[in-house]
């Protein structure tokens, strides 16, 4: 592990009262694990509106600046080309608003030394810390039934954005993302694949700025489209390359 190179990627979308304290946290962790391995971090800053480049430039924090505005899966997707560009060997995601905590970095790397390819920080496996609201946990759980239903791979917190791949997963990622709220679909196109995953328990906390892109108003256009999504990708043939 010592020699693999690590990328956590932190897509940012208005994130000025949180992207500091995120990334303070997340090198603090990093430096108590300095010894077992090289980590580093891109913000992939979404072409935010409020003052989060500003505290980026300001603060020399490792910034990649979008002229447009990706969305959160043309964000991530920005993060994880340029962790197969720069050869990284393992990339975690991790939100800018504060709700993942980079204490689990290290259990989440541990995940794929033991030879999964994707591993998942959920929420619901000890029910600890905060679980979303009800109205998208019923979408999880919608989620997480058709993946079953269709790849026999149970995935308790399919929205999770706090994950971490392997080297053939970015790679793919790095050319194939979906667009709008990617986990879900990703997750089962994964699992489709017979993709080697697993998930480990963690404390997530409610975000600590910022403003979800997903609205009460969305919720049920969201559930809908996503559902769809994973159909489609389950009905697929696994498409994995090696």
């Amino acid at each position: 592990m010592l020699k693999m190179k690590v990328l956590i990627i932190i897509p940012a979308y208005n994130e000025q009262n949180s992207i500091l304290k995120t990334v303070e946290e997340l090198k603090d962790t990093i430096k108590k694990g300095k010894d077992k391995i090289k980590i580093d971090y891109v913000i992939i800053n979404d072409c935010s509106k409020d003052k989060t480049l500003e505290i980026c430039k300001e603060n020399n924090l490792n910034i990649i600046d979008l002229s447009v505005n990706l969305g959160i899966g043309g964000a991530v997707q920005t993060g994880y080309k340029y962790a197969y560009e720069n050869n990284y060997d393992i990339a975690i995601q991790m939100d800018a608003d504060g709700q993942h905590k980079p204490e689990y970095i290290f259990d989440l790397i541990k995940g794929i030394e033991e030879d999964y390819e994707m591993v998942i920080a959920s929420r619901f496996i000890e029910k600890n810390g905060f679980q979303s609201t009800f109205v998208r946990r019923l979408g999880i759980n919608l989620y997480s039934g058709l993946i079953k239903m269709f790849s026999g791979i149970t995935i308790k917190d399919t929205t999770s954005g706090y994950r971490v791949v392997n080297k053939r997963i970015i790679k793919y990622f790095a050319k194939n993302y979906p667009v709008d709220y990617p986990e879900p679909e990703t997750n089962a196109i994964l699992a489709k694949s017979k993709c080697k995953i697993k998930e480990i328990p963690v404390e997530m906390e409610e975000r600590k700025g910022g403003k979800s892109s997903i609205t009460a108003c969305k919720s049920i256009y969201y559930a809908g489209k996503v559902a769809l999504a994973i159909l489609i990708s389950s009905i697929k043939k696994g498409e994995i390359d090696e």
